[in-house]
Parts: structure tokens; C-alpha cells; sequence
């Protein structure tokens, strides 16, 4: 009986090693395998970083970014004696109602644009609010220079005595500016 207890002591222990030695084969990892699961750690602990960091500086342009007031808050902001254009031009002494979109139009001036069909941008909305207050319509302004719009400016141009070559430009912008002071 004695060497049956010593027997099945062994056969247990056997056993338990055996079972063991299974779990330690079964979970081992390759060292590529370890490697690939280590730098996922680190690149998510570094997202983690990078996005509180994101936050900070968010926070940090929103408190350092003056506010730049736009053309028509000048306006109505400052006295007329101090108001100048971003080139330094000071802005007439009397108040237009469409003071704004004078300003807007003589940037495109200042800035040498040209515009033309298949033009996209906001500049082509300042054109297509000048014809919709021009030809006293309510067209969408989608900021582009398409048929539509080609079109309102050949008219412009028939209207006003220049060439009418469907393009936007600096004597086509002057003669809008002139358009909306005698407005």
C-alpha cells in the first residue's frame, strides 16, 4: 500500500508539473510579439500626452489671440477721424450704408485681384453681395464665379461702359465702389 501512496504522490506532482509546464508554453510571448505590445503601450500613453498638450495650447491661443475687429465694427466703433483701411488709407468722413462692402471691394483693389470664371473664394461672395445689392435680387452667394455671376458682371460692365469680358477687376471694382457711394 505504501507504494501505491508513493505512486500516486508522483502521478500528482507529474501531473501538476505537467499542467504547468502547458500554462507557461501556452502564455509565453515571442520577443516580437512583447516588443509590438510594448510600443503600443508607450505610443497610447504618448497620444494620451499629446492631447492634453493639444488642449493646453488651444486654451492658450484662445486666451493670446486678439480679437480683430472687423470692417464694419470700425465703423461703427471708432470716430471717423481715426478710422483707417488696413493700408493705412483713412475711410470717408461720412458714413455709407454700404461702407463694408466699399472697403471689401477696395481690398480686392489694393491687392491687384483679378477674377474670372471657374474664381472660387470669398472675395468672389464680396462680388456676388454687390450684385445682388446692384440688381436688388437675393441670389445665394456660394463664392462661386460661375454663369451666374459671369453674367451679372458682363451686364455690369454693358451698363457702365467697359468691356465686357466677363472678368473682375480693378476698373470693374472702382466702378462698383463709385456705384455704392452715390447709393
Amino acid at each position: 500500500m505504501e507504494k501505491l501512496k508513493v505512486f500516486i504522490f508522483w502521478v500528482i506532482v507529474l501531473a501538476l508539473m505537467g499542467l504547468l509546464g502547458y500554462w507557461a508554453f501556452g502564455t509565453i510571448q515571442s520577443g516580437s510579439e512583447y516588443v509590438s505590445a510594448e510600443k503600443i503601450t508607450k505610443l497610447e500613453k504618448d497620444n494620451e500626452d499629446l492631447k492634453k498638450q493639444v488642449g493646453e495650447l488651444v486654451a492658450e491661443i484662445a486666451v493670446l489671440k486678439p480679437a480683430v475687429p472687423t470692417v464694419a465694427q470700425r465703423v461703427v466703433e471708432e470716430p471717423l477721424a481715426t478710422q483707417k483701411t488696413e493700408q493705412g488709407r483713412p475711410v470717408p468722413t461720412t458714413i455709407n450704408k454700404n461702407q463694408s462692402l466699399i472697403n471689401e471691394l477696395q481690398k480686392l483693389i489694393d491687392d491687384s485681384v483679378v477674377m474670372k470664371k471657374g474664381s472660387r473664394g470669398t472675395r468672389v461672395g464680396t462680388i456676388q453681395e454687390f450684385f445682388n445689392l446692384y440688381n436688388k435680387t437675393k441670389n445665394r452667394i456660394d463664392n462661386d464665379y460661375g454663369a451666374s455671376t459671369e453674367k451679372a458682371v458682363i451686364n455690369f460692365q454693358k451698363d457702365q461702359g467697359l468691356t465686357a469680358d466677363g472678368e473682375a477687376d480693378k476698373t470693374l471694382f472702382e466702378k462698383m465702389i463709385a456705384w455704392l457711394e452715390k447709393e
